[in-house]
């Protein structure tokens, strides 16, 4: 049976790492939220390309983070890539909303660590005070690498996102596909925050653990 909770800590050496249905990743001792893939913008980026899509995705992601800062009183949030979708995304509209949600919290520290979107949409705005840098990037005092694009690093444990992963859950004719924290020995990719970002099926080995997100629970697939 497949028991729902709310929160799955993981110890790293010293460092506690709390998965969260959120879709994003929570260090207590250091205060930071790990989040992957927001992918900012990509809607008017679709919109751009005459494709009718929905209005509001960025500001419904942006809200999404401001709940998990206060909740956990954040001092700061390291993005492992894709923040931006694309250059369409420094549009008028979605500046506004990141302008609005710095605003509200101005000594938040943010880092992102580049992935293969950043590099055709560029950095953030410098206004955004956002500290940009290359994977792997290493939480200082920790054996944690922080990525993008999974990949071995070694005497190291990755956080990595790019892949969107998720798993397909079946009872009988039903299937269902959700989003996911794929675990392994030597990783954890992390689920894409971004709404408006689509999944791919993971490829599991034996010893890895899956944790689903469903209705705001993780649930371990077996």
């Amino acid at each position: 049976m497949m028991r729902p909770v709310h929160g799955v800590t993981l110890n790293q050496g010293d460092t506690a790492l709390t998965l969260l249905p959120e879709r994003a990743v929570w260090l207590a001792r250091e205060r930071l939220l790990l989040v992957a893939d927001l992918h900012l913008g990509k809607a008017v980026s679709f919109r751009k390309l005459g494709v009718p899509v929905p209005h509001g995705t960025t500001r419904a992601n942006l809200a999404r983070l401001t709940t998990l800062v206060n909740r956990h009183h954040a001092l700061g949030i390291v993005f492992l890539g894709d923040f931006l979708h694309s250059v369409h995304a420094h549009a008028a509209s979605t500046q506004e909303a990141l302008a609005e949600w710095r605003a509200l919290h101005p000594r938040l520290h943010l880092r992102l660590v580049r992935g293969n979107h950043d590099d055709h949409a560029g950095d953030p705005p410098t206004w955004l005070g956002v500290d940009c840098v290359d994977e792997p990037w290493c939480i200082e005092g920790t054996s944690l690498r922080l990525c993008h694009h999974p990949q071995s690093v070694p005497g190291a444990f990755v956080l990595a996102g790019h892949v969107h992963p998720s798993v397909i859950v079946q009872r009988g004719f039903e299937r269902l596909r959700l989003a996911c924290f794929h675990v392994t020995s030597r990783s954890i990719v992390v689920p894409a925050f971004g709404e408006f970002t689509g999944t791919h099926p993971i490829t599991r080995e034996p010893g890895d653990h899956v944790y689903a997100v469903a209705d705001g629970q993780l649930v371990l697939v077996p």
